[in-house]
C-alpha cells in the first residue's frame, strides 16, 4: 500500500519542490550516486534530490523505487569525499531494504500514541517499537559500513560522522580526541550513568555520533573491511543456501561480543546477571539429567 500511494506522493512532492540531480544539475552528487550503486552492486541507480534546508540531513525513501534526499545544509557541511560516504550510506539503506522496517516503525510509533489510553495495548506496542528502534540504530551502523565501502576513505567517513556532532569547524576538531570521547563515554560513571545512557536512547533511531565513529573505526581495524575489499564476502547466488537460524546465531554472537567488549559499569552488571542465570540454568539441567540417568 505504501508503494502504491505514499511513495508516489512523496516522489511527486520532491519532484515539484526539490532539485533532481543529473548530468546537468549537481553533477558531482549525481556521479556519486552512480558510483555508489555500481560499487555496492545495486541493480538500479537511485534518484537523488537536493532539498533546501539549513539542517544537515540525508534520507532514503521508498519501497519499489527508493530515492535519496539530501539537504543543502549537508552539502554546505561536507566536502566531496565526506559526501561520497553519505551517499554510500543512503545507498546501503536502499540495498538492504531498510525502508520496510523503517516505515513499520513510523506506523507503530503513531499507533502507540493513539492507543496510549489502553494500558496493555500501549505497553505491548512500546515493546515492539523499542525493538524496532534498536534495529534502526543497528541499521544505521550497517549503512555506515556500506558508506565506507562505497567511499573507501576511512578518514573521510570518520570526519563526516564527527561533523554531524560538531559542525563545519574541522580545524577545531581532532578525530583521535573524538575517539577518546567515545572511550570515555563507554567507561565513564557508575551503574547510574549506564542506566541513564540506556534511557537516553529511548525514542531514538540513530546511535550517538561518538558511538558511530567508534564502531566504524573498530570494524575497519578488525579486518572485515579489508577482507571485503579483497573480495571475501557472501555472494547473491549463495542466498538459497543461507539459513535464518545461522543469522540468528550470528546476531546473538554480535551482541555477546559487544557486551563483552563494553566497559560500561551498567552493562557489566547486566552481563554478570545474565551469566549467573545461564550458569544456574546449566546446573539445574545437569541435575535433572543425572536423575534421569
Amino acid at each position: 500500500m505504501s508503494g502504491l500511494f505514499s511513495e508516489r506522493r512523496l516522489r511527486l512532492m520532491f519532484l515539484a519542490s526539490a532539485v533532481r540531480t543529473s548530468e546537468t544539475q549537481f553533477r558531482a552528487l549525481y556521479d556519486m550516486g552512480r558510483d555508489s550503486a555500481y560499487i555496492l552492486d545495486l541493480h538500479r541507480i537511485p534518484e537523488i534530490y537536493v532539498q533546501q534546508s539549513p539542517r544537515a540531513t540525508a534520507m532514503a525513501i521508498g519501497f519499489d523505487e527508493p530515492f535519496i534526499v539530501v539537504s543543502t545544509g549537508l552539502l554546505d557541511l561536507m566536502d566531496e569525499e565526506e559526501l561520497r560516504f553519505v551517499i554510500g550510506h543512503e545507498t546501503s539503506h536502499i540495498l538492504s531494504g531498510h525502508a520496510v522496517y523503517g516505515t513499520m516503525l513510523q506506523i507503530l510509533t503513531q499507533l502507540a500514541t493513539r492507543v496510549a489510553w489502553i494500558p496493555l495495548g500501549y505497553i505491548g506496542l512500546r515493546v515492539i517499537v523499542a525493538a524496532l528502534e534498536e534495529w534502526a540504530r543497528k541499521a544505521e551502523m550497517s549503512a555506515d559500513r556500506g558508506g565506507l565501502l562505497a567511499g573507501q576513505d576511512p578518514d573521510a567517513a570518520l570526519r563526516a560522522l564527527m561533523k554531524l556532532a560538531g559542525g563545519s569547524r574541522l580545524h577545531e576538531m581532532n578525530i583521535e580526541a573524538f575517539l577518546d570521547q567515545a572511550r570515555e563515554y563507554d567507561t565513564a560513571g557508575d551503574v547510574r550513568d549506564g542506566l541513564l545512557k540506556v534511557l537516553n536512547l529511548l525514542g531514538t533511531t540513530h546511535p550517538f555520533a561518538v558511538t558511530r565513529v567508534a564502531e566504524l573505526d573498530r570494524w575497519r581495524r578488525a579486518g572485515e573491511y579489508d577482507a571485503i575489499l579483497a573480495g571475501n564476502y557472501p555472494r547473491r547466488e549463495d542466498d538459497g543456501n543461507a539459513k535464518i537460524s545461522e543469522e540468528v546465531k550470528a546476531a546473538a554472537n554480535s551482541y555477546r561480543e559487544s557486551w563483552a567488549q563494553s566497559q560500561d559499569p551498567f552493562i557489566g552488571v547486566l552481563r554478570d546477571v545474565a551469566e549467573g542465570a545461564v550458569n544456574a540454568g546449566e546446573r539445574i539441567f545437569n541435575r535433572f539429567a543425572r536423575r534421569e540417568n
